[in-house]
């Protein structure tokens, strides 16, 4: 017993200290540097990286993709689990599988297939010039505003959705059932007995699909072409790096700490909600 107690004992020690150095050297320590390069040439010349133009445009375009992606995708998430795990249909299975297209698919071929939707040579690209010279505007979606959008919300797409199926599918129809046939209408149930047993899980998948609308760069890329005006700051990072000078380089590490300093932010945030789910998991 005390020997299979001793080899129990090294067995943990072993995988303790793998899993410490995993995290310290493929995490970590690549975060450190970031932020020791960062601050390189002191504090001035950080702040005033990130006050430039570019990178103020750049974290703007950032944060709308971010919050328009947060938004869509939490809407039809919604929509798309309570339809998944709540009704029988036909297409059901195709529709499930539709969802997770996003983890399966290049960021890169997501932004070329709306380049050949929307582009010149696209099969929307009519119906786009149509709609301008019906109302008069010039609605662009390649290289523009709606295209980094666009790209945020398709890699993003699946985020919240495969948060609350999981959830949806362990609670059941029984109190959804039960509700109906005591007369209650359809968002009378959600408000009142589906959207209690998700909120946390919402909230999660929010949390998940904002982290990764901040850092998307392939995607975007593809359809951002004019720094200052459609650069996100992963895109911002990526030109002052390519620029090759000391100081541009050292601003592209300035302006990856401030990705970084956000990270780790929606990391605590996410961790103070993992709390109180366990929580009321545990009052229950």
């Amino acid at each position: 017993m005390d020997e299979q107690n001793k080899e129990g004992r090294v067995t943990r020690v072993v995988l303790i200290t793998i899993s410490v150095l995993f995290i310290a050297i493929m995490l970590v320590l690549p975060l450190i540097s970031v932020i020791y390069n960062s601050l390189k040439e002191g504090l001035g010349f950080y702040l005033g990286a990130l006050k430039t133009t570019y990178v103020t445009s750049a974290l703007k375009v950032t944060l709308l993709a971010t919050v328009v992606a947060v938004v869509v995708n939490t809407f039809f998430g919604i929509i798309a689990s309570w339809l998944l795990t709540k009704f029988n249909f036909k297409g059901k299975q195709i529709l499930a599988t539709l969802i997770d297209i996003p983890f399966s698919i290049s960021p890169v071929i997501a932004g070329l297939s709306f380049i050949m939707t929307f582009g010149r040579m696209g099969w929307a690209a009519p119906i786009v010039d149509k709609i301008n010279e019906l109302l008069g505007t010039d609605i662009k979606i390649v290289f523009a505003l709606p295209g980094v959008c666009l790209a945020t919300i398709f890699v993003t797409f699946p985020f919240i959705s495969r948060e609350l199926i999981p959830v949806l599918n362990s609670q059941g129809p029984d109190e959804e059932e039960a509700a109906a046939l005591m007369g209650a209408k359809g968002f009378t149930i959600f408000r009142k007995i589906t959207f209690p047993h998700i909120k946390w899980a919402l909230v999660y998948g929010i949390i998940l699909c904002t982290a990764r609308a901040l850092g998307e760069f392939g995607a975007v890329n593809a359809l951002s072409k004019t720094r200052g005006e459609t650069f996100t700051l992963p895109l911002e990072i990526d030109a002052l790096y390519l620029a090759g000078s000391a100081d541009s380089i050292t601003a592209s590490f300035a302006v990856s700490s401030l990705l970084v300093i956000i990270a780790i932010i929606v990391l605590i945030i996410r961790n103070i909600f993992e709390h109180k789910d366990k929580g009321a998991d545990a009052k229950k």
